[in-house]
This record gives structure tokens, sequence and C-alpha cells, in this order.
């Protein structure tokens, strides 16, 4: 029987061991989404325990609590810290096969050099050993991303965003970690949400332009463009949970969609009119990534806050967010737009849904048409509820089948948590084993000149590439 996480931990082949161990073990971390505070970064934050740094705003954390039946006075109301921290830790030996398993005790082991299993009866004795650490200045949030080697992060931010902390951040010689911006629009034009005005008004004070329709709001983006390319963001976002069709670009529809979205602040607007109003933002928008050399990431498919009482209650991203729905048509008919006004940029696609890697596998192979040493259009990686070690063999299976394993761009954390990054040792572990599987099975030779280049590649250097950083 294997020890629990031992050194060779999820490596089942001797190729899997000299694969992670000579070759991707060491590799630093390029963590191209995230959703880490860049104000902490530039404050060098100190967590005051263990509840704030790992508890504090993880829904994954929440929704595995949640799920065991504990109140939710230990999980978002009330109790003490220490009262939350124990309620996770008694919750801890339930979830055998769950990925929060893995990455619990991966940063036990990593961050506070912890061998511990996180159980009720460890509880007090790890709360005092993390306790006792996070007060020392090796435990701010700059040293803890020192720690994991991270050599590049993009945090998410909204186009009216001043980017004071990445300013900051960029003018200080003494933190060696890039901290670069990422541009996330969709607040601009989810115009069925209530509040449009209101965002228009902060958008318009950080743009200099006066939002009254779609032309004052493409100038207002395309001025933040500009601002954001010149803080070194290199990548934008776009969240397509509410896409459930694909609507011909038509500017006087837009003009309409937005005016009932003003008049009636969004109670009006039917998904016809969302969707018209967000096809024709996004050729807009890819036509500006093109010209500036971004990368846009789309992710697809997430039902967002199905149960209206917590989201009342709680608010958004506190963990009733589930797997929705991917219209795969009107993904290829929004790519085949940007493609005919030559305005598609390099584009990783990711969908929630997990029975759409196969059509994402194949989708991609239709619209690579850079001819540069990279593909134009990647499948991302494995993301959220598919993040464990079924999801993500699975999605790289699927990958490897369809398209070109060689170039794909791994993986990224998603995290607003500073202890997050073994989640890319994790990965890494997990590739080397796949790998390793498909050499000692002979469907692949044993060359590790080969191997070693596929390793680094997909760990860190096409992300590099692709990406321009």
């Amino acid at each position: 029987m294997k020890t629990f996480m031992g050194k060779n931990f999820l490596l089942n082949t001797e190729t899997a061991k000299i694969l992670y161990h000579n070759y991707a073990e060491k590799l630093p971390i390029i963590d191209y989404h995230c959703h880490v505070s860049p104000k902490e970064i530039a404050e060098d934050k100190q967590y005051s325990n263990i509840t704030e740094l790992w508890l504090g705003g993880d829904h994954y954390k929440w929704r595995a609590i949640r799920s065991a039946g504990v109140p939710e006075k230990y999980i978002t109301g009330d109790a003490s810290d220490y009262e939350k921290f124990k309620a996770y830790a008694a919750v801890m030996p339930k979830l055998i096969g769950n990925p929060l398993y893995h990455w619990t005790h991966l940063e036990l082991k990593r961050f506070f050099d912890c061998d511990l299993i996180l159980s009720a009866d460890t509880c007090d004795e790890i709360w005092e050993l993390t306790s006792t650490l996070l007060a020392k200045p090796e435990y701010s949030v700059r040293n803890l991303i020192r720690r994991s080697g991270v050599d590049l992060l993009c945090t998410t931010d909204d186009p009216s965003d001043s980017l004071e902390y990445h300013a900051a951040l960029a003018a200080d010689d003494s933190f060696e970690t890039k901290v670069l911006p990422a541009f996330r629009p969709d607040r601009g034009f989810n115009i069925n949400k209530s509040g449009l005005r209101e965002y228009y008004g902060k958008l318009g004070k950080a743009s200099g332009v006066e939002i009254t329709d779609v032309k004052s709001l493409k100038d207002a983006l395309k001025n933040r463009i500009e601002f954001f390319h010149k803080m070194g963001c290199r990548t934008a976002d776009h969240g397509l949970d509410e896409f459930p069709m694909f609507v011909k670009p038509n500017e006087y529809a837009a003009e309409q969609a937005l005016k009932c979205a003003l008049d009636s602040d969004g109670r009006d607007v039917t998904p016809e009119m969302l969707c018209v109003l967000k096809c024709e933002m996004l050729r807009f928008l890819a036509a500006e990534y093109t010209a500036h050399g971004w990368v846009m990431q789309l992710h697809m498919g997430v039902a967002r806050n199905v149960n209206s009482n917590m989201m009342k209650a709680l608010g958004a991203d506190t963990g009733f967010d589930t797997i929705g729905f991917t219209n795969i048509s009107a993904m290829i008919e929004l790519l085949d737009m940007m493609e005919k006004d030559n305005a598609l940029p390099r584009t990783i696609l990711y969908s929630i849904d997990p029975t759409c890697n196969a059509a994402i596998g194949s989708i991609i192979g239709a619209f690579q048409t850079s001819g540069d040493g990279m593909p134009k259009v990647m499948q991302g990686s494995a993301w959220w509820f598919n993040d464990s070690i079924d999801g993500m063999k699975a999605q790289m299976k699927q990958l490897a089948n369809l398209s070109v394993f060689g170039s794909f761009l791994g993986m990224l954390t998603d995290s607003r948590s500073f202890t997050s990054y073994p989640r890319h040792e994790y990965f890494r572990r997990i590739l080397c084993d796949l790998v390793g599987e498909w050499v000692e099975s002979g469907q692949y030779p044993f060359d590790p000149e080969t191997l070693a280049q596929l390793v680094a590649d997909i760990c860190y250097n096409n992300t590099k590439k692709f990406f321009g950083f």
C-alpha cells in the first residue's frame, strides 16, 4: 500500500516519476486566470488565521461544508473563525474522492510543513500551528506567492477599475512576480441585471465617456482597453453564462435592447435582446483584442445562483452555481462571425459541462489559421467542477484524441486563495501520470528528450508563448 501523499503521489509508473521529478516539479508557475486581490498583494497582507486564509471567500469549501449538513452559521454566518475551521476539519474525513481533500493536505504540507491529517481530532493542533506561522513575516501574501514559484499571475478586473494596485506593484522592484490585470467586461453588457445605469456611471467616469447608447459604450470600453494594455494586460475574459442563442449582430437592434435595459433597469430585457447586445459587443471587442494582440478567454455554461433564497441571503459567488447549458451551435457561429471579420483573436474555450469536451476538441480544429507555430484557438483546462483527477484526465485524453496535446496550455488556479498554487502541482502530477501511462503501455516511445520537452511545454512554455508574456 502506498503512503498517503508521499513523494510519488499520483505517479503510478516509473516514467511518470521521471517526468515529474526531473522535469515538471521545479518549473515556475504562470497563473493566467485567477481571482486573487491585487490590493492584498500590493499591501502584502498578513492573514490572521487559517480560516481567514482558507475559508474567507472559498465557495468550493463552503459548498462542501454545506453539503455535509453543517448549519450556515459555521460557513458564512457569525460563528467564530475557530468554530468555522473546526466545522471544515470535521467534514474533511468524509471528502474521500473530492479534490478538496488533496488540495487541503497539499497546502498544509507545502506551506506549513504539516503532515497531519485534518480532522476534528487534529483541528486544534493544526489551528495552533498555522496561527503561529501565519503571524510571521515570511507568511505574508507576497511570501506565499514567492514560496510557490509564481513567475506571473493575471488577476480579473472590471474595465472601470483604476488598476492602482497593479501600478504600485509594477513600480515595486522588491517583488519579483509580475502581477498583470485581465479585462473582464461582462458587467457592461449583462443588460438583464439591475443597476446598469449606476455601473455605466462608474465606467463613464473611468473612461471619460458618458454612456447613453451602444456607440458610447463601445467608445468607453475601447478607452479602457487602451489603458489596460498600457498597464500590461494581455488577456480578456468573458463569462458566457447566459448565451442561449447566437443572434446576428445588428447595431439598431442592439441599441433598442440597451434602451430597454436602461428604461426598465433590466426587468423587460428578453433573452433575444440580451443575446443581440452580447453578440454585437463580442464582435466589437474581438476586433479590439485582435488589434492589441490579446488572448480572449470564454468561460461557458455556468448556471448561476440557482437557489434564489440563498442568492437573496448571501449574494453571488457563495456556492450556489451549477453545471448548466453550453450552446455548441451558438459558439460555432460566434467564432465563425469573428473569423469572417478577420477578427478572431487567440482564444481559449472552457465549458463547465464535461460532455462538451469532444465538441470543443473538434471545434478548435476548424479555426486554426494562425500559421505562427501556435494554435489560434485552444481548449482550456478542466474547469471548476471538473478539476479533479478524473475530470482532468478525461479532458486531456479527449484533447489528445482530437487535437495537438503538445500545444495544451496546462493549468490555472481560477482561485481567490493565495495558497491555491499546489493545484499546479496536482495538475502536473496527473499530467505526468497520464503521459507515463501512454508510454508504458506502448502507445508512445520512451524518448526522454521529447517527453521532457512535451511536459515543459504544457506546464510552462506554451502559456508564455501563447499569451506573449
